[in-house]
């Protein structure tokens, strides 16, 4: 196998940081370009090289994947729910932009694969509650969710028409205590820890009642790296692969944390987030990862509270 050279978009982010550290791992320091528009987190410091890219400037960044004879790119850069309500045209044309940009490129130097994310926000109030399907309807009501939709058929376009490999998987909330959630509708189930161990209370953005699919980081991670290395004949789905951990409301995780804070206290005041949030399937049907490239999760409710706590 060639060696490979991968460059990373939007290391800095909430994702790009432990995915970074992750691929590293496997390929090498040296062979992971860590890139961003924002300074380089911290924990990315000396560990690899980094540069400093708008994924906006086509020019710049054609320039640095023949510069770094890059032969994979993983786009990580994108504008996410709820802070992309507050300016949804500039959601729009950084989310679409940077991905016609790196599939033009990658198309042109014959890259050997492209990582771009979708999300459950593609789905919407009309897509089924339960166990949301891989196949269904999807009519997103969030600027983001319909970024992500149309990005999910750019992505199956250049696969049919320019044979181009690009992978992708549909994230549930993502769960970190590396690095901080970037302006998402699931953001609470992070900063809830922070305010556990801080302050012992925390007032909910969202009604207690309100499932939706999570997922604790290092399994998104494990996710991708495994989507990403998964022989060609076994990807079948070449919009978004669906992806679930868990399902769990703001009460059931505070009852969780309970158990090892007994004077936590939780409060609620749900925000213009409830809204976003109600649109979105309560629990997700990932049958076809499973069964296409045999995805498994690790992390249950307990055990990422259980680690959570243990490194917050």
């Amino acid at each position: 196998m060639a060696k490979q050279r991968i460059l990373v978009i939007g290391a800095s982010g909430q994702i790009g940081v432990e995915l970074t550290l992750a691929l590293r791992k496997i390929y090498g320091n040296n062979n992971v370009i860590a890139s961003d528009l924002r300074e380089q987190s911290p924990l990315l410091e000396g560990t690899g090289p980094y540069v400093s890219l708008d994924v906006m400037n086509k020019e710049m960044l054609h320039v640095q994947v023949i510069r770094q004879n890059v032969t994979q790119i993983y786009l990580l850069a994108a504008i996410l729910s709820a802070t992309g309500e507050k300016n949804p045209n500039l959601a729009w044309s950084l989310n679409m932009q940077s991905l016609l940009n790196v599939l033009d490129i990658a198309r042109e130097e014959k890259l050997t694969k492209v990582y771009w994310p979708s999300s459950i926000a593609v789905f919407g109030p009309t897509s089924p509650r339960q166990n949301c399907p891989q196949q269904t309807i999807i009519e997103p009501t969030t600027v983001y969710g319909i970024s992500k939709y149309a990005g999910e058929f750019w992505c199956n376009y250049y696969f049919n028409r320019y044979g181009l490999d690009v992978r992708s998987l549909r994230y549930p909330g993502l769960i970190s205590y590396k690095s901080e959630p970037g302006g998402g509708t699931t953001d609470y189930a992070v900063e809830i820890f922070h305010a556990a161990k801080a302050e012992k209370k925390y007032t909910s953005f969202l009604q207690e009642d309100t499932y939706l699919p999570m997922m604790y980081m290092s399994d998104a991670i494990r996710a991708t790296i495994e989507l990403m290395e998964a022989p060609l004949e076994k990807i079948n789905i070449r919009t978004s692969y669906n992806l679930s951990g868990m399902s769990f409301s703001p009460k059931e995780i505070s009852e969780e944390i309970k158990k090892h804070i007994p004077e936590f206290e939780m409060s609620y005041k749900p925000d213009y987030r409830q809204q976003i949030a109600n649109s979105w399937p309560q629990s997700i049907d990932d049958t076809v990862a499973r069964k296409d490239w045999g995805w498994k999760e690790e992390y249950n409710l307990e055990a990422m509270v259980k680690d959570m706590l243990l490194n917050v």
